[in-house]
């Protein structure tokens, strides 16, 4: 069963008992990606460590054998 179709299940379902619909599918992709985002600089941050551009900064250590501005 696809996404699309346990959605429309889901929505029938509620509809049937009067209750509220489902959030479409998607709806709350790029919330949850920034709350992942926000939780990684978080523990960055109470590690010690820069919150910001540590990818950059750990591939220009590795390339050029210096860090990253």
């Amino acid at each position: 069963m696809s996404i699309t179709q346990q959605y429309l299940l889901d929505s029938y379902r509620s509809s049937q008992h009067g209750e509220a619909a489902p959030p479409a599918p998607g709806s709350h992709d790029w919330e949850t990606a920034r709350e992942v985002r926000d939780y990684r600089r978080f523990r960055a941050v109470m590690a010690g460590h820069p919150a910001r551009g540590r990818l950059r900064g750990a591939l220009a250590r590795w390339l050029h054998g210096r860090p990253s501005r």
